[in-house]
């Protein structure tokens, strides 16, 4: 019967063998291309839209809009104030924005941001 030590360190081995080759391949991918076509690759409209720290009840919606006709590809929200909660943080049912709720223990409203990645 084999010893679990004996079985163990080949897999061990090749975890960190796996690794360390994805990492190095990352690595290399990304240092080989300059920084003008790295900036290319964004989308076209790429856009960061903030709502910035505004005080609300407690649970009520803050929600940001992308401008015009832009998307959102992503973003956030941060609760502000002592005890503070984010409660949630997702993108609007039509896809144009991003919503932010959150929550205060001890007050009755909250200071919350948000955040959000717009494209064309």
């Amino acid at each position: 019967m084999l010893s679990k030590k004996l079985i163990a360190l080949p897999i061990a081995l090749l975890a960190a063998g796996a690794c360390v080759c994805a990492a190095t391949t990352a690595t290399a991918s990304t240092a080989a291309k300059p920084a003008s076509a790295r900036q290319t690759a964004l989308p076209p409209g790429y856009q960061l839209v903030t709502l910035p720290n505004a005080n609300v009840p407690n649970f009520q919606r803050r929600t940001l809009l992308c401008p015009g006709t832009k998307r959102v590809l992503g973003g956030g929200a941060e609760a502000q104030g002592n005890r503070a909660i984010l409660v949630g943080s997702f993108p609007t049912t039509d896809g144009r924005g991003w919503i932010g709720i959150g929550r205060q223990d001890g007050f009755n409203d909250v200071g919350i941001s948000v955040y959000a990645i717009c494209a064309d």
